[in-house]
């Protein structure tokens, strides 16, 4: 969440944000309600420290052996003013409350300003298969080879749930191990296994709740949620801690299973592995000091090129619009890769650096060292950032879709061969 004194000192650069992230909220109705919250504040300072001078003067007649009634009459007045001056407050307290944490991040000036249309590709790697052959969807290359059953799953669970057998299982295992191995053996991440159900506190420290609580599935009876990313359990790790300087930056990877419900978006890819309601993700999670975390972005998107180029897959990055990027993200980055059987690109891992957006939600802070000008340094916000290392299972489309053979074969990247003990095709 965003400062109050920033909201309050620069409304314009946040009512500005707002436009351009093609969003309507009020920002002069939150202010006046702060207004309004800091004039009941004063009036109920001066009103408890009339109560407290008065105490005085009570316990000094008292101590006199005189009658302090007139006083008590008083400040039983004074202090009903006190009690509802506090029921004020908790209302309005309330109502900032529930405001702030509906307003959004302010990007980054280097944010192209408009919708999705204006995303900018900065970057495209690897050349697009040219088949001799009309390519396969994933979905009949699937069929073809016994490795995913769509029709099982939806007997089992519903629609848009997936189940992998024999090698298709394989591969998803092979993927998710190649992937930590590269991110904590090359790229310096520490691995963490987290829960894969958080409480309310958690999903409202990432920034998935009050705004997204629709697409998130729950628990009612116990008010947990399936996690849609392990960047809500990762992000929480050190949710109310002030770290110490000296052990930032800190990287955290994980392994876990992703629940969405994707509500709002059917119809919109249905079939196959593209939008489903249960994933696996290698997710990449970063705490970083202030001054570095535009540049700890630019690793990250690098730690997560590092995968699709070990496997070979033709990608494309985009530099997020305003309009489009997240409601948590100052910028981010997508990566999406090539599925020649879908003809299109698919994203397979976006990189945010969330600034202290996040770190303020969840009050995570580190401490400087002193130094002569600041021998006794405050504790202030780290910057947060996290990106999909990446995300499956749209990376197994475009895999199955690159590699597939004519007979419906699918050859294994040389980067996984020693993760599927040797096997090299996929056959019928």
């Amino acid at each position: 969440m965003l400062d109050i004194k920033f909201i309050r000192d620069n409304k314009d650069i946040v009512k500005e944000a707002i436009k351009n992230r093609n969003l309507k909220l009020d920002i002069d109705e939150f202010l006046k309600l702060d207004e309004e919250r800091r004039k009941l504040l004063i009036e109920v300072e001066a009103l408890k420290a009339e109560r407290n001078k008065a105490n005085d003067e009570i316990s000094a007649i008292m101590k006199a052996k005189k009658n302090p009634k007139d006083i008590i009459d008083k400040m039983k007045v004074v202090s009903q003013k006190i009690a509802n001056f506090d029921i004020k407050m908790e209302e309005i307290d309330q109502k900032i409350t529930k405001f702030i944490y509906i307003i959004p991040n302010i990007p980054d000036k280097s944010v192209p300003i408009g919708g999705p249309e204006t995303n900018k590709i900065i970057k495209s790697w690897g050349k697009t298969p040219a088949f001799d052959f009309n390519p396969r969807s994933h979905i009949e290359l699937a069929e073809l080879l016994g490795i995913i059953s769509f029709g099982i799953a939806s007997k089992i669970s519903g629609s848009n749930f997936v189940l992998y057998m024999g090698l298709g299982a394989r591969l998803e295992r092979a993927l998710i191990n190649f992937m930590l191995d590269l991110h904590t053996k090359k790229h310096g991440y520490k691995e963490v296994f987290p829960p894969f159900l958080v409480n309310r506190r958690s999903m409202t420290g990432t920034g998935q709740l009050p705004k997204l609580e629709e697409d998130m599935y729950r628990l009612k009876d116990d008010d947990l949620f399936l996690i849609p990313t392990a960047e809500v359990p990762l992000t929480n790790i050190h949710a109310n801690e002030v770290l110490e300087e000296e052990n930032l930056p800190i990287y955290y990877t994980a392994y876990t299973a992703c629940f969405r419900r994707e509500a709002g978006s059917y119809g919109k890819d249905t079939k196959g592995l593209i939008r489903v309601h249960q994933f696996d993700k290698v997710e990449l999670v970063k705490f970083v000091k202030p001054q570095d975390s535009f540049d700890e972005l630019e690793k990250l998107l690098n730690d997560a090129e590092d995968v699709l180029q070990a496997l070979e897959l033709p990608y494309r990055i985009l530099l997020l619009a305003t309009g489009d990027i997240s409601f948590a993200a100052a910028k981010c980055y997508d990566i999406e890769l090539y599925a020649p059987g879908q003809d299109a690109y698919l994203e397979v891992s976006s990189c945010s650096n969330f600034t202290d957006f996040q770190a303020r939600r969840a009050n995570i802070r580190f401490k400087r060292k002193p130094t002569t000008e600041n021998p006794q340094p405050k504790p202030e916000y780290v910057h947060t950032l996290n990106g999909s290392g990446v995300a499956l299972a749209r990376l197994v489309v475009a895999l199955l879709e690159n590699y597939q053979n004519k007979d419906g074969s699918v050859r294994v990247p040389k980067a996984l061969i020693p993760y599927m003990d040797g096997v090299e095709v996929i056959r019928p």
